[in-house]
């Protein structure tokens, strides 16, 4: 199984939060992902591109395995913060 996602990681569970109310506004993803966002993903809006089942920290893997297509899900947290996280696909 392989997936497709964008996230934004942040230090802290206010801050995501915060990020998420201004998605839930209508705030681009990638504009503040690459504001944002501690992953070096974030220069390119938050792409991860495409990556198989395991091959992620277990929380974020189980989220982008087990949640909803194209909502934002988070915060998520894994050992290197707390992160938003949109899956593009799965197959």
């Amino acid at each position: 199984m392989k997936a497709a996602a964008v996230h934004i990681l942040v230090k802290t569970r206010p801050e995501a939060e915060k990020l998420l109310l201004q998605l839930e506004r209508g705030a681009s993803f990638s504009a503040l992902a690459k504001k944002h966002s501690l992953c070096p993903s974030g220069k390119r809006g938050g792409d991860l591109g495409e990556f198989r089942r395991g091959q992620m920290v277990k929380p974020f893997d189980d989220a982008v395995f087990r949640g909803e297509l194209l909502k934002v899900l988070g915060p998520i947290k894994t050992s290197f913060g707390f992160h938003l996280i949109k899956v593009l696909y799965r197959g």
